[in-house]
């Protein structure tokens, strides 16, 4: 394997474990690092010093990293997307907003270096250009914090959602200027919306600060599936990897196996194994 390349898995696949025994499984499976969900019922934020004593010594057992908090979810509170940054309701905005500054606090203590976040939400009844002006609010309340504690706050781009791809981002992101606000780059996402990951990695190269991978059947719908399960060709992906001289972690990703994540994980990290060797 590529000695710079840094593979982690999800935690949030792992919905049905506690944080140690998805951190013990998650190290087993032979993951360099986690991606830490923070939300129920791993890591809602804020969380007792006991709790996080009790991640970070999980962790130096397993001798394995943080690779990104995840701060995305919000099952805690409501769901997968809300409340989202552009609620119609500025009380639920103010739920995300604080959310996501919990999220960058506890990256702080921790020592990881990112926190990925939903790129502004379901638009339901509001129309793009309000969703965007909202957004951007919302973030220019917690950039301010991003900045203090030097934790990069990654917006990742989802199917059916305010910003989708690339294209939509780049127009976004360049309403602000910190070197703390960039992309969690998701393979599938952009996938997805007909786009090709290879060819986006060289083009946003400036912006991405870590990467979320799996395949996604030819279909294109938006499902996670384990690695060399769908169509999308990974050679190209780690290739393009290569050309950028990315040395982030790799995030595996694969929620929707929450039923069997370990056997997920295992098979996940076997193929890439056998590819990126």
């Amino acid at each position: 394997m590529r000695d710079y390349l840094k593979l982690a898995f999800s935690t949030n696949a792992f919905r049905k474990y506690s944080i140690e025994q998805s951190i013990d499984m998650i190290a087993k499976a032979g993951y360099d690092a986690i991606e830490l969900m923070c939300d129920s019922p791993h890591a809602f934020p804020p969380i007792s010093t006991k709790q996080l004593t009790s991640i970070q010594n999980s962790l130096e057992k397993n001798k394995i990293g943080i690779s990104n908090l995840n701060g995305f979810m919000m099952c805690e509170i409501e769901d997968f997307h809300h409340p989202s940054w552009i609620e119609s309701d500025p009380l639920r905005r103010q739920k995300r907003i604080n959310h996501t500054i919990n999220c960058i606090e506890l990256a702080k203590k921790l020592g990881a270096k990112t926190v990925s976040t939903e790129p502004g939400g379901p638009l339901e009844h509001m129309t793009t250009e309000k969703g965007l002006e909202i957004f951007k609010e919302g973030l220019e309340q917690v950039i301010p914090i991003a900045e203090k504690n030097q934790i990069n706050l990654l917006v990742e781009p989802e199917p059916n959602l305010l910003i989708e791809n690339s294209e939509q981002f780049l127009k976004f992101i360049s309403n602000f200027n910190t070197k703390y606000l960039g992309l969690n780059f998701d393979v599938g996402h952009f996938f997805c919306v007909n786009e090709d990951p290879a060819i986006l990695i060289k083009s946003l190269k400036d912006y991405i600060s870590h990467v979320h991978l799996e395949d996604i059947a030819s279909n294109r719908v938006h499902q996670h599936l384990i690695p060399g399960k769908g169509a999308i060709n990974f050679v190209e992906i780690f290739k393009a990897l290569d050309s950028i001289n990315y040395n982030g972690f790799v995030t595996v990703e694969l929620y929707p196996y929450e039923n069997d994540p370990e056997q997920a994980a295992r098979s996940a990290i076997e193929y890439l194994r056998n590819m990126i060797c």
